[in-house]
């Protein structure tokens, strides 16, 4: 999974190709129009960008809008500031940014054509995003030396005074950090350290630890550095509780849970393969609050550390977690749900494969009402690989084999009877009919019943009994 890489590269290089004439058509009016942010960054970078950004000097808005639309159908956002978005490109004017209230709403924001490049640049929060590019000469302007911090892999903020402004910047510190493989400026990580997060809105939260999770090879880089910057004690007591929580060396050589979670969120984000925006995101939200229930529950017993029942108690710690970041529904797939099947069962496909007796196929179908098993599967590799030393985890590969074996690797299987089956019977609806649905599914869930004719055999079995 590469969110860093568009989708459709050919759609950039339409934008590409658009860009460049429109700078071109500025230039002829006197103008000047540079592509900016994170798209020149990822160039740099040797990346490709997921889109193009521009800003236009020395035309105003009542200028640029009849530019652009001969360039074709042109929307228009934002309200004392416009960003024109055309074919996929965003082009704006330079814009002067004043602080007139808490939280990522109180802003006055104006654009100003007239301003410098340095002066728009210094709005920015970061200098890896303060390089601009004119498209027609390849010029890059970089007023704060934001290449040589590229190239530095450091990251440093480029204006003091204005940089915490915006309390959401650390966010974006943590998740650049782990996206880039930066090391903080020792400055920039005191300013990062000091700025009050009690005014960010959880979804400006989710969307930077998202980008974290989905876009950085490594996200414990991140949450790393939020742990240094007191981020994660503010923000996510849950995952805080894991820091100095001790388990069983034998194993968990690695230390503390901190470290194993940290370690599991990286072996889970190498696990996201095939998987759309909503199930990766709960597997790396099951990542984070798998152990959640280990602070709860972590005692030391009978010469060992034991965290007895640690699953099902994560499941509370993990749901205001969740609740933390607003997460229910992403893109239509239950998010929330998933996780917190996932907190509550991790350990099952080791404790299946490794049951003295043989796992019946009912279990299987049984766990699969209660979540994917395919994601399950995929959660306990990572917390299984999630470790030093050496540790057999083929369990979960013969788990998802007998899962997909059985049809039931992502829901459980659907009722052979239905209602109106035994409402053809005579059975009127009501709890009784219930009762009877309910012991055909867990024969069905069971193996014994296979078919539609086998089912019926069986409702007509238990009418008689209750007629007895």
């Amino acid at each position: 999974m590469s969110p860093d890489t568009p989708d459709q590269p050919d759609a950039l290089a339409l934008q590409a190709g658009l860009a460049t004439a429109i700078a071109a058509a500025v230039r002829e009016r006197g103008g000047r129009a540079l592509l900016v942010g994170g798209c020149v960054r990822d160039e740099l970078l040797g990346r490709t960008p997921k889109d193009l950004d521009m800003e236009v000097f020395g035309l105003d808005g009542a200028a640029l809008r009849p530019l652009l639309d001969g360039f074709g159908r042109v929307d228009v956002v934002g309200e004392s500031f416009s960003v024109y978005k055309i074919g996929g490109l965003d082009v704006a004017l330079p814009r002067r940014e004043s602080k007139t209230g808490r939280g990522h709403k109180g802003f006055t924001v104006d654009g100003d054509p007239s301003l410098s490049v340095e002066d728009a640049a210094r709005r920015r929060d970061f200098t890896i995003n303060a390089i601009s590019r004119d498209p027609l000469t390849d010029e890059l302007l970089d007023p704060f030396s934001g290449r040589e911090d590229l190239n530095a892999r450091r990251l440093r903020i480029v204006d003091r005074a204005t940089f915490g402004d915006d309390s959401l910047r650390v966010l974006r510190a943590l998740q650049f950090a782990a996206r880039f493989d930066l090391q903080v400026d020792p400055e920039t990580h005191d300013i990062l350290r000091g700025i009050p997060l009690d005014d960010l809105p959880a979804e400006r939260v989710w969307g930077e630890v998202e980008k974290l999770l989905l876009q950085a090879a490594r996200p414990s880089i991140g949450f790393a550095l939020a742990r240094e910057l007191d981020v994660v004690r503010r923000l996510w007591p849950e995952m805080h509780a894991l820091i100095g929580c001790e388990q069983e060396p034998e194993w968990h050589p690695e230390g503390d849970v901190w470290i194993h979670t940290l370690m599991v969120i990286d072996e889970a984000r190498k696990r996201l393969d095939g998987l759309d925006r909503g199930r990766a995101a709960a597997v790396m939200l099951g990542a984070i609050t798998h152990d959640f229930g280990k602070p709860l529950t972590t005692a030391f017993s009978d010469g060992r550390i034991r965290s007895i029942g640690h699953e099902e108690a994560g499941v509370p710690p993990a749901t205001a977690f969740l609740d933390r970041l607003n997460i229910h529904t992403l893109d239509g797939f239950d998010a929330r749900t998933t996780v917190l099947g996932m907190v509550a069962h991790h350990l099952k496909p080791g404790m299946f494969r490794k049951s003295p007796t043989p796992v019946g196929d009912g279990a299987f179908r049984r766990l699969a009402q209660k979540v994917d098993l395919e994601l399950l599967a995929r959660l306990a590799e990572a917390d299984c690989n999630g470790r030093t030393g050496t540790f057999d985890c083929s369990a979960m590969g013969w788990f998802l084999e007998r899962a997909r074996a059985l049809g039931v690797e992502h829901e459980a299987p659907k009722p052979i009877v239905l209602g109106r089956h035994l409402i053809d019977l005579g059975v009127p609806p009501g709890p009784g009919m219930g009762l009877i649905l309910k012991e055909i599914y867990e024969r069905q869930l069971d193996g014994a019943v296979t078919s539609l004719d086998e089912g019926l055999a069986l409702a007509r079995d238990l009418l008689r009994e209750r007629a007895q």
